[in-house]
């Protein structure tokens, strides 16, 4: 089984189980079973075990996504365990790997990977506490700059200026910590840890800062770049970020809303869109987009069209398309390479039914993740979206949250879904008959919980009771009424909400200053 155990690996644990006696014996460990012993006291969340192995690497190279993934000895894949006694360790391990050897000649290591990590909602680790993207960015800024400090006013070994360890970190940025990492960031030349940011994340943070952050990073090593939620970055702004700074790594580009809004578009604005799909057809390396809640209409092929490299993923949930851009979407040579879609927020079934059918007979042989929330999909659409869904035998993950469908057309579309051989995850609307006669879709924030709990849970359990009679137990269905699970949004709530309370003051603001003019 996945869980399966070598005797090296139960060695490993039985010796780094006794902390004080792991640590003075590490001296006389063969080099080669270092790895081992990483995995084994993260499992055991030994966080001094921890911090003694990162201390005393000796290795060129230390990549936390190899290190915790399958292995020979051990196949379960602790990466997602984001254990904050035993990132805290790894971190501050490497501080220390800097700091307290008196002999820097024997130092190897050059490279520490950190982009493995992955962020769950279900931590298994005993301590139950997390050390999420926004907390480990906080961190290594933190030490890089103590470390600078420490420096500066403590005699040290020379040899110590000549160490330089590139850390590839993903990068999580907010006006809480914004000034911390800039510190970390000018003053990178100085510091043997060196901060490498190969992916960003941008949320809650004024405009001339995120600007002035993204030139910092070094956008030369930058794959993944996230504008989300409160940078207000609107189309100009994007034109200029695109003018100023060149991204020949970027393969994946996440856009905030309203980005673009084509109802208000200018000459000007009609030369703009097409000076940005430029500059993104010379990002070779772009697979992934996502501009969701922008205002699209009809400008798609003019946005997509100068890629040189096909999608493979495409977010337009909420865009306004018409039947112009479902068309191109279909018959453009994205389709073919598409494995994850979201159309979410678009009247599929009444504006462009085939359209849609041939979009998916398209990217059907490689689709992975297809999302149609909010897309007034109801009981007569069943059998077309069947029939639509019967070529994608790699589907794992099927999002329809918010349609009218009844509790009879679910189970009728459960037993087809039993049928794709790769699906793991389903997130199914609550039923219409849960909800009062009348009930409107999309069906609003105040109205979403007041339906039959006692229903739904009955109808549930006979969704579930089709997948398990199908001998389907692999497939976990539900209904997350407010969205997926976003471990980013999760970890900074506070900061968000804040943000956005701000905004709503600032915009009040205007609205009376206004009123009292026009008075």
């Amino acid at each position: 089984t996945a869980t399966m155990k070598s005797l090296r690996f139960i060695s490993a644990e039985a010796f780094v189980s006794n902390a004080e006696f792991a640590r003075k014996s590490l001296g006389s460990v063969a080099h080669n079973l270092f790895p081992l012993l990483f995995k084994a006291s993260y499992l055991l969340e030994q966080g001094e075990v921890i911090h003694d192995l990162v201390e005393n690497w000796p290795f060129v190279d230390f990549n936390m996504g190899k290190l915790l993934g399958t292995t020979v000895d051990y196949q379960e894949d602790l990466s997602h365990r984001t254990c904050s006694v035993c990132l805290e360790s790894c971190l501050t391990g490497l501080r220390d790997y800097v700091l307290n050897h008196p002999s820097p000649y024997v130092k190897r290591l050059k490279v520490v990977d950190l982009t493995g990590i992955k962020d769950v909602e279900v931590q298994f680790c005993e301590c139950k506490k997390t050390m999420g993207r926004w907390a480990r960015t906080q961190l290594l800024s933190k030490l890089c700059v103590e470390l600078l400090v420490y420096l500066q006013q403590r005699p040290c070994n020379p040899g110590i200026f000549e160490i330089s360890i590139d850390v590839l970190i993903d990068l999580f940025v907010t006006e809480r910590n914004y000034e911390l990492v800039v510190q970390a960031l000018l003053k990178k030349c100085y510091c043997p840890l060196k901060i490498c940011c190969v992916a960003l994340r941008s949320d809650s943070l004024a405009l001339q800062k995120f600007f002035y952050i993204t030139k910092l990073i070094d956008p030369s090593l930058l794959r993944k770049l996230e504008i989300v939620h409160n940078v207000r970055l609107e189309m100009e702004h994007l034109e200029m970020l695109f003018n100023s700074i060149h991204f020949p790594l970027l393969m994946s580009l996440t856009l905030p809303a309203r980005t673009f809004n084509v109802r208000r578009f200018t000459a000007t604005d009609e030369r703009m869109l097409t000076n940005i799909g430029e500059k993104m057809g010379k990002m070779t390396q772009l697979t992934e987009l996502s501009m969701s809640f922008s205002i699209l209409t009809g400008r798609i092929q003019k946005l997509l069209s100068p890629l040189k490299t096909p999608l493979k993923m495409l977010d337009v949930s909420n865009c306004s398309l018409n039947h112009a851009d479902m068309a191109y979407l279909a018959n453009s040579f994205h389709a073919n390479h598409l494995e994850a879609l979201d159309l979410s927020g678009h009247n599929i079934p009444d504006l462009y039914p085939s359209t849609f059918f041939k979009l998916l007979s398209h990217s059907s042989s490689v689709l992975r993740s297809l999302t149609l929330e909010d897309c007034n999909i109801q009981d007569t659409h069943v059998n077309m979206l069947i029939l639509s869904l019967s070529p994608c035998q790699k589907l794992q993950e099927f999002r329809f949250l918010g349609n009218p469908l009844s509790s009879q057309a679910l189970k009728h579309l459960f037993t087809f879904l039993c049928e794709l051989p790769m699906l793991k995850n389903v997130e199914f609307p609550v039923p219409r008959d849960c909800y009062p006669i009348g009930i409107t879709y999309p069906v609003d924030d105040a109205c979403l919980c007041r339906y039959d709990h006692q229903k739904y849970e009955s109808v549930a359990e006979e969704l579930n009771l089709i997948l398990l009679q199908a001998n389907r137990e692999d497939v976990k269905a539900s209904t997350p009424l407010f969205g997926s699970y976003d471990a980013a949004v999760q970890e900074t709530n506070n900061e968000l909400g804040a943000y956005l309370m701000k905004s709503f003051k600032e915009t009040l603001e205007k609205f009376t200053t206004s009123l009292n003019k026009m008075s």
